[in-house]
């Protein structure tokens, strides 16, 4: 797909970003507890566990647990944690690559934890399949392949089925309809109503990230951190604030009022659809614990 704008340059450059090693991946603190510092510096996913109400954090240097009060944790090792996703209480989904000297595939495919960050294990795909993009919905993984541009979409984690090549930063399935999926591209946002198999070209609104809680409730924020608000599948958007620090790197909507965001200055939380936000745990700097 050829660029065309500096629209299209700036999604390039997101994934550049998503897919370059970290620059600092050493840990002051064994994994799981809680004293010393935490450098922070890519976040890939965010999600709240309902087991405990507390966010987690996906980032290139392993899964962060932040407390209401501000205090953070990593709650496992230091590998990179690229797409991301809550499914239940404790249990995880995600994909990335290992920690340095782990012996684990360069491409993990798709993994599971069960107790909320702290362990995981490979399901598929793995050493083939480096997934920057998952959704749960409807009983079903999709996951957009960064290895091979294809979304590819599964009912038991294990036997995956493929569906169209795309070039997308992200993915995002309604809550309402399993085969309505969208897609961030350089063009505008990409839609499938065939579940993923094709998808038409994408249009309107430039943006990196799509979070869909609720069916009148699509979020998606474009590449200034603008936090844009669709009611209609996606077919019309309206501005609804800005996300602070400048370029986004993640985006989930636990429902229609409550956002998560990350920037490349923090991690921010909205209570009120986007009017406002407050920071819960800043990025490439060092987070007290």
């Amino acid at each position: 797909m050829k660029i065309r704008s500096r629209a299209a340059a700036a999604i390039t450059a997101a994934v550049v970003v998503a897919c370059s090693p970290s620059s600092d991946t050493s840990s002051d603190t064994a994994p799981g507890e809680g004293s010393g510092d935490l450098a922070v510096s890519h976040v890939h996913g965010l999600g709240i566990d309902p087991a405990d109400g507390r966010l987690y954090v996906a980032t290139h240097e392993g899964v962060i647990a932040v407390a209401d009060d501000g205090t953070a944790q990593r709650v496992g090792d230091t590998a990179d944690y690229m797409g991301f996703t809550v499914m239940g209480p404790k249990t995880f989904l995600g994909s990335g690559h290992p920690a340095e000297g782990s012996g684990d595939h360069g491409n993990r495919g798709l993994i599971q934890s069960t107790d909320s960050g702290r362990t995981w294990r490979t399901l598929s795909l793995g050493g083939t399949t480096d997934f920057h993009s998952l959704e749960y919905a409807h009983n079903t993984v999709y996951g957009y392949d960064s290895t091979r541009g294809v979304l590819r979409v599964s009912a038991d984690r294990r036997s995956w089925g493929n569906r169209a090549e795309l070039a997308a930063l992200d993915i995002a399935v309604s809550p309402k309809e399993r085969d309505v999926v969208l897609a961030t591209t350089e063009d505008g946002v990409a839609r499938s109503t065939d579940g993923g198999r094709a998808f038409g070209t994408g249009s309107g609104q430039v943006l990196a990230f799509l979070s869909w809680p609720a069916a009148d409730a699509l979020y998606g924020v474009d590449l200034a951190g603008g936090l844009h608000r669709s009611t209609d599948n996606g077919a019309t958007w309206q501005k609804t604030g800005t996300v602070p620090g400048g370029r986004p790197q993640a985006l989930t909507a636990i429902d229609a009022g409550r956002i998560l965001a990350a920037t490349q200055d923090g991690v921010y939380e909205s209570r009120d659809g986007g009017k406002t936000f407050s920071e819960r745990l800043p990025v490439s700097a060092t987070v007290g614990h």
